[in-house]
């Protein structure tokens, strides 16, 4: 079945209202993204939890795709009547029915962590010198590997654990850093996240790797003292968290946050001042990573 796209650009101020208008009209879907992504204009936009939306770009692209059967244009007339703005340029262009399952798919294979650790999609073949392999497909809950704050906590586990230790993977998205500590012989290891849905995927993931790792609420974490704990979450519940993250490490266990840009670094590491000393271990893509050892009292 083919299909038709619809694409023109917006303020950021219009975007919402075009995407909302749009499926109403009939369109599957609508995505909104920055014109200028790839070039020296493209705008990174950020949010952290319990903060306004970081929003939309000051010229926002918008992309309608419509099934077999649906006039684009009429939709597009449709919605402008709706929020009462006139319809701006616009373009359409016909899309080939594909095999879209396959097609994503494509955009994934392995990712080489070093040292022959790597990730692989269940659809991969692992790569011939691959000495342990991480079985995760892209899903629900965040977290495959690909993101600079993921990487930076894998290649932080790769190089930290020696064998034995007890791993706390705090905000466990996917369980993927779990998952990865007892795939690097970890001895015991929980993870946790408040979203329920995240819970359940770290499950399935930890499950289909054969690995032994519990993952639940935080409430439901076991008492006894993390000798590895890292969190990959965001700057501002970091924050907010290092009193309780304190107190799940042991004196002279080892902390590795990420989730944070470089320019939040500082405010992070003053933060936890009272309990580690941090440092800056790694930096990636704009992102870093902090780690440093529980003080003893």
């Amino acid at each position: 079945m083919p299909f038709v796209t619809l694409r023109f650009d917006t303020d950021a101020a219009g975007a919402e209202c075009w995407s909302d208008a749009l499926i109403e009209a009939g369109a599957l879907s609508v995505d909104v993204s920055d014109p200028f992504a790839g070039t020296a204009r493209e705008a990174a936009l950020y949010g952290e939890p319990g903060e306004p939306a970081a929003g939309y770009w000051e010229i926002s692209r918008v992309e309608a795709t419509f099934p077999e059967g649906v006039a684009a244009a009429q939709a597009l007339a449709d919605a402008s009547r709706a929020i009462g703005t006139p319809a701006p340029p616009h373009e359409t262009r016909e899309m080939a029915d594909q095999d879209w399952v396959r097609a994503t798919q494509s955009q994934f294979g392995p990712i080489n962590l070093g040292a022959g650790f790597y990730v692989v999609p269940t659809w991969c073949e692992s790569p011939s010198d691959a000495k342990v392999v991480l079985r995760l497909d892209p899903g629900l809950a965040f977290g495959t590997g690909s993101h600079p704050t993921t990487r930076l906590c894998l290649e932080w586990l790769r190089d930290t654990i020696r064998g034995g230790e007890r791993v706390i993977d705090y905000g466990c998205g996917s369980g993927i850093l779990a998952i990865a500590a007892a795939k690097l012989r970890a001895g015991d290891v929980e993870g946790t996240d408040v979203d329920p849905q995240a819970i359940l995927a770290s499950r399935a993931n930890a499950r289909a790797n054969d690995v032994r790792a519990r993952f639940d609420t935080p409430g439901r974490l076991s008492r006894a003292p993390a000798d590895l704990l890292v969190a990959n979450i965001l700057a501002n519940p970091l924050i907010l968290l290092a009193p309780a993250l304190a107190a799940r490490t042991r004196p002279g266990g080892r902390i590795a946050l990420s989730g944070i840009l470089e320019p939040q670094g500082g405010e992070v590491t003053a933060a936890y001042e009272p309990w580690f000393t941090l440092a800056h271990a790694r930096r990636l893509d704009g992102w870093v990573l902090l780690t440093g050892e529980r003080r003893a009292g």
